[in-house]
């Protein structure tokens, strides 16, 4: 499901290593003892109907929609999968602390965000020395500062904390946020007056992270939560000082199928509400002047047409698919808005790149695009025109808007980076073109000299060029297929596989090792027909990419065909499972995180969270026989087949609410009993965490390092 993009590892990208094999591949099996035995789940047969017909589902009793997880069979379950999983890696300890060490190590403890301006104010996040939360500070100058809210306060007393949003009124006055302390994104919205450091008494459970003040600051408009759903439900305003329950229903979507989000206009003048399927889109706003006014549809939906509009003083910004597959840029003024005949296009259509966002100045618009698998943004001015690209020196790189939150600002602030470059952040004239490193995330101990990076194309089975990213470190990887390979990808929902550093994976590149990410169909790397190519009755082609990259990678030699191994999170691990089956063969070991396994069986429950909204992403197996069969037959929980498979470990948070935990619950349970290997089959589970994993700066280094000790031994690298 939707959810983490680029693997939930942190920086388990992918990898090839120039290191003596070790004699003994399967070690992990050396640690198996009567006491270690793989857990045994009960049989308990259930019938799944649906309109087309029915499958058994012996482990279907493993979900317990209890919110508070009451079942003690599923939980004891559970609990002796984690005690297997522990006393499988016990042996690999020594190497996890090692390898956490040497993250640590890495990261600049006293740490900071560049400031930026906001309406009258510098704006930053910092960490202190053991700090594993952030704190959101302010200042008039260029002194030290105020904190606003302390991430390590707040989070004190809560095994899991999430910040959502931060937001300060007009006047500076107030500060809100929203945090999450279980897991499955419900937020509690709190607020902050900035001059004595004391909460208001209003404290709104059950929200979406998201928060827009109204112009007078006594006023604040949010989401609430569907309890069941967990997704958006309706867009509310609450008045300081009142009781939650008499609040303002503002606007509610009947559609569920669309997601609804809302944030303040460029010119925060406004309320934009945004409706947003996969196939349509619709605007309304609200004035934050008069906040209890009725919405106004200013974008109404059409099937088949994206548009999101942004307004700056008297004139909105369209980025739209109408008639433009990859997206164009156009201009409209209020009396123009409603009639897309009249829109003035600003950056016209191309076939050779796709335009993924905007930012609005007074100078002109930054434009992020994308071409052949690299992010990269322009500059242009009003008047329209070709504008001035800003350029980069990598083959594989990635360049984003940053965080510009005040259009009089004479600069755009973007981030550059790439599988070997730490991230930059660059404030870009919007006149000149000059730019200005206003900082380089630091890396104690890296030497960027001693690292390499290229994009590959390799063929698919279908005629296609598959981009792959890949990096490696200079003295101690080969292009010799020698080397073991740990391949990453996602390929879904049109979220792209940008590359970026990979803190973590230096340890990996270090020990021989180059990272390496598949730029598969059903991300929108090379644009929307790359997306399209990968998602409904084309989804195979995802997985058909995955493996013709790794074919193809071993036959040039940029692997060792005995040593690759595959990994991704959420919809990139249904995309793991998917191969597992199709070509487990291929790999020494993969990692599922938080994976999407049981996809037919979630898109036939409108009552599990974002199964209604993803049906224009996977198909309506409700309704379409077509559908339903095209999904039975990759869906990786009903494909598991009796045959060897490689080693194997799956993570999952219990409190997941894009992937329920029971869906890589159930399909470890079934593949526990079909497969007919002895490879290490591992289920790795956060009890007090949700899709994301754990949240501290540090304490998320304990899961990448598990992972990481997991491949380096199978790879029988040298600890």
């Amino acid at each position: 499901m939707q959810g983490i993009q680029h693997g939930v590892f942190g920086a388990v990208l992918a990898v090839t290593l120039g290191v003596a094999a070790c004699s003994c591949p399967d070690r992990l099996h050396e640690n198996r003892t009567p006491q270690t035995e793989p857990p045994v789940a009960i049989e308990r047969v259930t019938m799944v109907a649906s309109p087309h017909g029915e499958r058994r589902d012996e482990y279907y009793w493993l979900r317990d929609d209890h919110p508070d997880r009451k079942s003690d069979e599923v939980m004891g379950h559970l609990r002796a999968e984690q005690a297997y999983t522990d006393a499988m890696l016990a042996r690999l300890a020594p190497l996890q602390a090692r390898l956490a060490g040497e993250f640590r190590a890495r990261i600049a403890e006293d740490d900071s965000t560049p400031r930026q301006f906001d309406h009258g104010w510098w704006t930053w996040t910092a960490f202190s020395p053991g700090d594993e939360q952030q704190r959101w500070m302010r200042s008039r100058d260029d002194g030290a500062g105020q904190v606003m809210l302390d991430g390590n306060e707040l989070a004190k007393g809560h095994a899991y904390f999430r910040v959502g949003d931060v937001e300060m009124s007009h006047d500076g006055s107030l500060v809100a946020w929203t945090e999450d302390t279980v897991g499955r994104r419900g937020h509690e919205l709190r607020i902050r007056d900035l001059a004595t450091g004391k909460d208001l008494p209003d404290r709104l459970a059950g929200t979406l992270e998201s928060v827009v003040w109204a112009a007078d600051g006594q006023s604040i408009f949010y989401m609430r939560q569907d309890p069941v759903l967990l997704q958006s439900g309706p867009v509310c305003l609450h008045r300081l000082g009142t009781d939650p329950t008499s609040d303002t229903i503002v606007y509610q979507e009947p559609d569920e199928t669309l997601f609804t989000t809302i944030e303040p206009s460029r010119c925060r003048t406004l309320l934009r509400i945004q409706m947003e399927g996969y196939d349509t889109t619709e605007l309304r706003t609200v004035s934050l002047a008069n906040p209890t006014e009725a919405p106004r549809v200013v974008v109404p939906r059409t099937a088949g047409v994206r548009s999101f509009a942004d307004r700056f003083q008297d004139t909105w910004l369209i980025r739209t698919n109408l008639n433009a597959r990859n997206f164009r840029i156009a201009l409209a003024n209020d009396a123009e808005l409603a009639d897309p005949a009249r829109w003035r296009d600003l950056v016209p259509h191309r076939t050779d790149a796709a335009i993924d966002d905007a930012s609005l100045f007074e100078l002109g618009v930054a434009v992020a695009e994308r071409v052949d698998a690299n992010a990269r943004v322009r500059i242009v001015p009003w008047s329209g025109g070709e504008g001035t690209l800003i350029p980069t020196d990598e083959a594989a790189c990635t360049m984003t808007l940053g965080d510009n939150p005040d259009p009089a600002n004479r600069w755009v602030r973007v981030g550059y980076g790439s599988m070997i470059t730490p991230q930059r952040t660059i404030d870009v004239d919007l006149a000149t073109g000059a730019q200005q490193v206003r900082k380089e995330r630091t890396v104690h101990g890296y030497d960027r000299s001693r690292y390499a990076s290229e994009r590959l194309w390799a063929p698919s089975r279908d005629g296609k060029r598959i981009p792959i990213s890949i990096a490696w470190r200079t003295d101690a990887w080969s292009h010799d297929g020698a080397h073991p390979a740990l391949l990453e990808a996602y390929g879904a929902y049109g979220y792209a596989s940008d590359v970026r550093f990979d803190l973590p994976g230096v340890s990996l590149m270090d020990r021989g090792f180059a990272l390496v990410t598949v730029h598969v169909r059903g991300g929108a790397d090379l644009g929307q027909d790359w997306y399209e190519d990968g998602r409904l009755l084309r989804k195979r082609n995802t997985f058909n990419d995955f493996i013709d990259a790794t074919d193809w990678l071993v036959r040039e030699r940029w692997v060792d065909a005995k040593r690759v191994f595959a990994s991704g999170g959420s919809a990139g691990g249904l995309l793991m499972g998917a191969v597992a089956n199709m070509a487990g063969d291929r790999y020494r070991g993969i990692i599922l995180g938080v994976p999407f396994v049981d996809a037919l069986t979630t898109m036939l429950d409108p009552s599990i969270p974002l199964t209604t909204n993803e049906w224009s992403q996977w198909g309506n197996p409700i309704e379409s026989r077509e559908a339903y069969e095209y999904i039975l037959s990759y869906s990786p929980y009903d494909n598991i087949q009796a045959k060897d498979y490689p080693a194997m470990l799956v993570t999952t948070g219990l409190w997941d609410s894009q992937v329920g935990y029971f869906e890589p619950a159930k399909f470890v349970a079934r593949l526990r009993r079909l497969k007919t290997d002895r490879e290490p089959l591992l289920f790795d589970i956060e009890m007090a965490a949700g899709h994301g994993g754990r949240t501290g700066r540090f304490d998320r280094l304990a899961r990448v390092a598990r992972e990481q000790a997991f491949i380096i031994d199978l790879a029988g690298v040298k600890h």
